[in-house]
């Protein structure tokens, strides 16, 4: 039997195995900050921002997200006027938004208004990402923010898109935003 096998570095042995030039994972990913901040270049940091969405995808590296401000670098870059930038940020957020630690920190520092922008975006990748990222962070905690926002207005109109995955997302982000005002009240 043939098959493929997809494994996430699940052991930081395994990290240092594959980590190039010595470094650690953590200081890998402090050079990648590092290398974004000091930068000028929008080419530069759009490949920065890539990678570190990149890994968001391992939850070995959420520590070490936490403690370099990653989180908050994928929040500051929602607010540049680049949208590959953009997408590859939301695409970042998204990445670490279903570790409940991760999904707390985006909601008490206002990452929901920052996020909801991106659902005006004209780019489909970042409309995607933006709505699975708020399925991550719908919960009764976050539910004032969203009614506020008239959110589920929007999120109807998703509902009724002719994209199947944005459709199909719709529908999960209002059947969450429906249990959750029911726990509210």
């Amino acid at each position: 039997d043939w098959f493929c096998e997809v494994k996430m570095f699940s052991s930081h042995r395994g990290i240092a195995d594959k980590t190039k030039d010595n470094l650690s994972r953590f200081e890998y990913l402090q050079a990648l900050v590092t290398e974004f901040q000091d930068s000028d270049n929008e080419q530069d940091k759009k490949e920065i921002v890539a990678n570190l969405a990149n890994f968001g995808y391992d939850p070995i590296n959420y520590e070490d997200f936490r403690k370099l401000n990653v989180i908050d670098l994928f929040m500051d870059c929602l607010s540049e006027e680049t949208p590959i930038i953009i997408r590859f940020a939301i695409g970042g957020l998204c990445n670490v938004a279903c570790d409940p630690i991760n999904a707390e920190f985006i909601i008490d520092n206002d990452g929901i208004p920052l996020i909801l922008q991106c659902l005006s975006s004209e780019d489909e990748e970042t409309v995607l990402s933006a709505l699975t990222t708020l399925i991550y962070l719908n919960s009764p905690k976050s539910q004032q923010i969203l009614l506020e926002a008239n959110v589920a207005d929007c999120i109807h109109q998703f509902a009724q898109s002719n994209n199947i995955c944005l459709q199909n997302l719709a529908v999960i982000f209002l059947e969450q935003y429906q249990l959750n005002l029911r726990r509210v009240k």
